[in-house]
């Protein structure tokens, strides 16, 4: 069953560790990281974009899916399905779904209509049992044809959206979505530690987790961060497990074309980076 992410991420914070939201894209992609949570004894969140959502059918399609999963797979770990960077439109189709977790991204609005907007929907996302993610200030990179250069937050507007009762809060810190360039200036450690000051128990969400490096990933979870973003990095594993399937020419060789067959070096890539994430960021054995 799906659960809201704010018991597992309360944990997580209290505990000095973080809880990895991997994107999902297909079957394979869901099923990969479904096993790998289970087999790690880990909880998860299943993040799924707006773009993601048209693609995979709608959002209805998607909760049938995973919930089947779930079932089939005899997942007993905490598994939340999240939206990602959710308008406020595609919250209220994700609640109506049955997704158990949500995230508004007014990061656009003035902070006023940000607030206004992100007070309805805690009250909504409350009395579904669902948790909330808020943003603050733009994370950098290209987000669904949004481009955004890596704005630090103001930690008094993060202080501002926390106050309202949100469960998590995305907090720009020089973090950017895709992959990072060469001139990035790394985290800013000082608006972090700024924020989670101000926050308290709040537990922090870091996005674009693909290409930061570990000591930096370490040093953000030690500050507060308790939800780390992975997307890019699976997608790029993905595609590379299935070029060198294809180019050794096995999609050619008795029944290679079979997409079970082609699929599948992809999906246990996606396995072996989702492991990986998890034991960075310190989430094995702990869904129980």
């Amino acid at each position: 069953m799906l659960v809201s992410a704010k018991e597992m991420l309360e944990k997580a914070k209290a505990g000095k560790y973080a809880v990895g939201q991997f994107n999902i894209n297909n079957l394979e992609w869901t099923k990969s990281i479904l096993l790998t949570a289970e087999e790690l004894k880990s909880p998860v969140i299943l993040g799924v974009s707006e773009g993601a959502g048209k693609y995979m059918c709608g959002y209805k399609t998607i909760v049938g899916m995973v919930n089947g999963m779930l079932e089939e797979l005899k997942i007993t770990v905490p598994v939340a399905l999240h939206l990602d960077h959710g308008s406020y439109d595609g919250c209220l189709k994700c609640v109506e779904a049955g997704f158990s977790s949500i995230m508004f991204d007014g990061s656009h609005y003035p902070i006023e209509e940000n607030i206004a907007k992100t007070k309805e929907l805690i009250a909504i996302a409350e009395s579904k049992g669902m948790s909330l993610e808020a943003e603050v200030g733009s994370i950098g990179g290209e987000e669904d044809g949004v481009v955004g250069k890596g704005e630090c937050a103001d930690p008094n507007e993060c202080k501002m959206i926390a106050d309202l009762g949100v469960s998590m809060l995305a907090a720009g810190i020089g973090n950017i979505h895709g992959k990072y360039p060469e001139n990035w200036e790394g985290l800013s450690f000082e608006t972090l530690e700024a924020i989670s000051k101000l926050t308290g128990d709040m537990p922090l969400v870091l996005h674009g987790g693909t290409g930061i490096p570990e000591d930096m990933i370490k040093k953000a979870i030690s500050l507060g961060v308790a939800k780390i973003n992975v997307n890019t990095e699976c997608q790029l594993s993905f595609a590379a497990a299935t070029r060198e399937y294809i180019e050794a020419g096995k999609d050619l060789s008795g029944k290679g074309f079979d997409p079970r067959k082609l699929l599948a070096p992809g999906a246990e890539a996606i396995k072996a980076t989702v492991k990986e994430k998890m034991e960075l960021f310190g989430s094995v054995g702990k869904a129980n």
